[in-house]
């Protein structure tokens, strides 16, 4: 292949897809001063997109609309390389376009995949690309629509010279960290590295979803708090501590603050006086429901297939399928009559609240440890060498898992391991900060069962730290009845070349019964 041209010779950037997130990086791209032509399937979207631009006076570069796939192509014949950014939905909608437009593709071409796509995926269209000389790039983004137009959070992923040519137009592009302005983006390793990174980014952050809701429940249900005084709870715990500069602690306070108006928005917002805007919004999460979102739930399955525990993931995910299925959900609520959170006696709020902070803040931590050491894990099994300080580096803006106090703990650390940190509670100031914040996270969670409240992650996270820290866990009897039934073995504690031992079959079996 020839070499990559001098990346000024970039002039224009093509776009597939024009929903909220496309029509966002159009416009972020072009205020940056490239050209970008934009197409989608869908002619709606097309037309949607153009009155958008058409309102927008802030760019400085070309937005061209196309409703004819090959006309949008030929839009960026005139450079010597073409590069394409996807931003569509993940599994054939992407295989889909790329059958339309691979007639117009030639050697040196390079296709960001900015989707939320299986690293499997992205892997098998690599190799598909390959003998023809088009680069596919699975790139993460990170951040959602608003950080699509002011710079979001990217984790590109394959080809390394590939990724390096196109890195001065993402580096323009992307967010940038309040810490030391450096840009939220990195190379992050080949193949399927930057979209199984993103993949994780959204398990880990489902699991901060979730810890979050359980904590503004908490606060409204049991403690009978406003949304306006629990907005300002969130406000502060924003402000200073372990969760200032938390992202969705920020838009958390800011919705909790969110009062209708008398006339509403003719959309999400009814009419009303005095009431707020979540009043309105029902308690299902659809999104696994109807499979426009997948990252969460392959991540919980690739934690369970590289045996990583991931119970603050795992348990966020479970809550939101629960809640998805409403009609269900509410035919099994009357037949159990299970009773509804209840209030707690108000003496003692302020230490209820505190606590409360910490056990987020600890619940957090039990996250962002879950979703690194599966990236370490998968690193080492892939043979990605991927940087979990870059991880960590490229989530200081941009991102919805952006945590100043956990980033400013980990960055430093993991940049400078000399080998991969498979552990991230060895760690010794993440153990400090673990065993710190677990009596708070025990008082939470034994006060929300107290008062028939939901703290599925927050409850599962302070679990994970029972078992991941125990000597000698219940298990020991579950190994015993396994061996009953199944003759699977055992190995015996305090022997040699045993305990700890392998994670293998035990050496040990015993005839429980005769058979």
């Amino acid at each position: 292949m020839a070499p990559y041209p001098d990346i000024s010779q970039i002039t224009r950037i093509g776009i597939v897809g024009a929903g909220n997130m496309g029509t966002m990086m159009s416009f972020g791209f072009s205020e940056n001063g490239l050209d970008v032509s934009i197409w989608d399937v869908s002619e709606k979207n097309v037309d949607q997109a153009r009155e958008m631009a058409e309102q927008t006076k802030t760019s400085k570069g070309k937005v061209d609309h196309f409703k004819d796939v090959h006309e949008f192509t030929k839009s960026l014949n005139s450079q010597p390389r073409k590069i394409f950014v996807f931003s569509i939905t993940h599994g054939w909608p992407a295989d889909s376009v790329l059958e339309k437009i691979r007639g117009d593709l030639k050697e040196g071409d390079i296709i960001l995949d900015g989707g939320n796509e299986n690293y499997r995926n992205t892997e098998r269209r690599q190799n598909d690309l390959e003998s023809k000389g088009i680069k596919w790039i699975g790139m993460g983004v990170s951040g959602g629509y608003q950080s699509a137009r002011r710079g979001p959070s990217m984790s590109p992923g394959g080809d390394k010279e590939a990724v390096e040519f196109v890195l001065p137009l993402l580096e323009s592009f992307a967010a940038k960290s309040a810490v030391d302005g450096k840009p939220c983006v990195q190379y992050i390793g080949p193949h399927g590295a930057g979209h199984y990174v993103k993949m994780v980014h959204n398990g880990i952050e489902n699991g901060m979803l979730s810890i979050v809701c359980e904590a503004w429940n908490f606060l409204n249900k049991s403690l009978g708090l406003s949304n306006d005084e629990i907005g300002k709870i969130f406000e502060k715990w924003n402000s200073e501590g372990e969760l200032k500069s938390t992202y969705l602690i920020q838009i958390g306070s800011e919705i909790c603050q969110k009062k209708k108006t008398p006339q509403g928005d003719q959309h999400g917002e009814e009419k009303g006086e005095g009431g707020y805007v979540l009043d309105d919004v029902l308690d299902k999460v659809v999104q696994d429901d109807d499979s426009s979102e997948g990252t969460l739930f392959w991540t919980v399955m690739d934690a369970a297939h590289r045996h990583v525990s991931a119970p603050t993931i795992a348990t966020g995910h479970f809550f939101r399928v629960a809640s998805g299925n409403r009609a269900q959900r509410l035919k099994v609520a009357d037949k159990l009559n299970i009773p509804k959170p209840r209030h707690v006696d108000a003496k003692g709020k302020d230490e209820l609240i505190e606590n409360l902070r910490r056990a987020v803040y600890a619940s957090f931590l039990c996250s962002f440890c879950q979703g690194l050491e599966l990236i370490a894990r998968a690193s080492k099994d892939e043979g990605w060498d991927v940087n979990l300080g870059k991880c960590i580096q490229i989530w200081r803006a941009g991102c919805i898992i952006q945590e100043d106090h956990i980033a400013d703990m980990l960055e430093p650390i993991l940049i400078n391991a000399k080998e991969p940190i498979m552990n991230m509670k060895l760690i010794d100031e993440v153990a400090t900060e673990l065993r710190k914040n677990f009596e708070p996270l025990k008082q939470i969670t034994l006060k929300a069962i107290e008062c028939d409240n939901y703290v599925p992650a927050i409850s599962a996270s302070l679990e994970y730290l029972k078992y991941i820290g125990g000597g000698m866990l219940a298990t020991q009897f579950m190994e015993a009845e396994m061996d009953f039934f199944g003759a699977h073995a055992f190995d015996r504690p305090n022997v040699r070349g045993e305990d700890p031992g392998k994670a293998t079959k035990g050496a040990h079996h015993y005839e429980w019964r005769p058979a």
